[in-house]
């Protein structure tokens, strides 16, 4: 995958990655093991 974002979107994304980390984790694991997502809500 080929690509990048904006410095200002970049941070944004970043922010919310670190705001979500527990959810963000626990997704990837269910994810692991095929099972269904959780929501994750948007940055406000």
């Amino acid at each position: 995958m080929n690509g990048g974002l904006p410095p200002r979107a970049l941070g944004l994304v970043m922010e919310w990655a670190a705001l979500h980390r527990e959810e963000l984790l626990a997704d990837w694991e269910r994810a692991r093991k095929s099972e269904p997502l959780a929501p994750v809500p948007p940055l406000q």
